[in-house]
């Protein structure tokens, strides 16, 4: 870039694309991701008395149904045939999609059951573990405050077991199967569109989807429709309320750094927490408060590490030479 484009940038005023409208935009749109999944324990607790078996059943069927209308209507179908042809994506897709109905089900089970704390948890602890994986899997190395993070969150993680008396399994399940579905998107070298990758991941668990229906019907366990409207549109709108979120996300991905991304993502467990704790009666014992404390002070450090290398990198992007500037 000239110095006098430079200067044209800098004067000129912010247009529809410009760089700081797109960074506000991706900003609120990743607040409204992280906004809306914190709100999760109340829109779930509300569809009580279904389970989480047919819960987990019309989030698959009703997400799908509303992406094929999505992709019907915008023609966006080309996509399709390439796919095809791609058996390691296809089947890197369908293992992220059992990982990502693990999640589903174990978090509307802990919701339904009374347990949002503990989910909440899990996605305090989402973080540290995908460092961890990264470091186990990836073979990536780990600065200093990044070991520390770790090691705190560990140590948060046995404190909890031992003190509670049990291991701490539904945060654990959550915050692992979330992390192994990022780590699986990542390893297959997933390039499919948000939408797209979305519609895929629910094909392949449409079937799935059906049989539990037909389980929970068969016990006389179904509670689709015999609850009133409200109660029925709610279960419908499971897709909604499940693409809206993801589709946010990935706008703001695509928009701001991903330390930005970061540091937003801890408003959903902060949420979660709040809504059981303020609004859905849950008890939180001492124990499992000092433990949440423990795991805060991981993200901390984890945060800190974070800002001081995208500050680093800021620095050494200035110190290169104008024709070694990526562009």
């Amino acid at each position: 870039m000239t110095t006098r484009e430079t200067s044209t940038a800098v004067d000129a005023p912010a247009s529809a694309g410009s760089p700081q409208n797109e960074v506000g935009r991706g900003t609120l749109l990743g607040f409204a991701a992280y906004g809306l999944w914190g709100l999760f324990p109340l829109y779930f607790d509300a569809l009580k008395p279904a389970g989480p078996w047919e819960i987990l059943a019309h989030r698959i069927l009703w997400t799908l149904l509303l992406c094929l209308l999505v992709l019907l209507v915008s023609r966006d179908l080309g996509w399709v045939r390439p796919l095809l042809r791609r058996p390691r994506l296809l089947a890197g897709t369908a293992a992220a999609a059992v990982l990502i109905a693990v999640n589903w089900v174990v978090y509307v089970a802990a919701v339904t059951s009374g347990n949002t704390s503990e989910a909440a948890l899990g996605y305090f602890l989402n973080p540290l573990v995908t460092v961890a994986l990264g470091v186990v899997v990836l073979g990536e190395r780990l600065r200093v405050l990044q070991w520390v993070a770790v090691g705190i969150g560990v140590g948060a993680g046995v404190y909890l077991g031992v003190s509670g008396g049990r291991v701490p399994w539904v945060a654990l399940a959550l915050a692992f199967s979330f992390a192994l579905y990022g780590l699986t998107k990542k390893k297959v070298g997933v390039s499919l569109e948000a939408i797209h990758g979305l519609t895929v991941e629910t094909v392949v668990l449409a079937p799935v989807a059906v049989v539990l229906l037909l389980v929970v019907g068969s016990q006389g366990g179904l509670e689709f429709g015999r609850h009133g409207g409200v109660h029925t549109s709610l279960l419908v709108l499971s897709g909604l309320v499940t693409a809206v979120p993801l589709l946010c996300f990935a706008a703001a991905a695509r928009r701001i750094p991903l330390v930005s991304i970061g540091l937003i993502q801890f408003i959903t467990p902060v949420m979660q927490l709040l809504c059981a704790v303020l609004l859905l009666g849950e008890h939180m014992p001492r124990e499992r408060w000092i433990g949440f404390a423990v795991v805060w002070v991981a993200l901390v450090v984890l945060t800190v590490d974070s800002l001081v290398g995208m500050r680093s990198a800021r620095a050494a992007r200035r110190q290169l030479p104008v024709d070694d500037c990526p562009r």
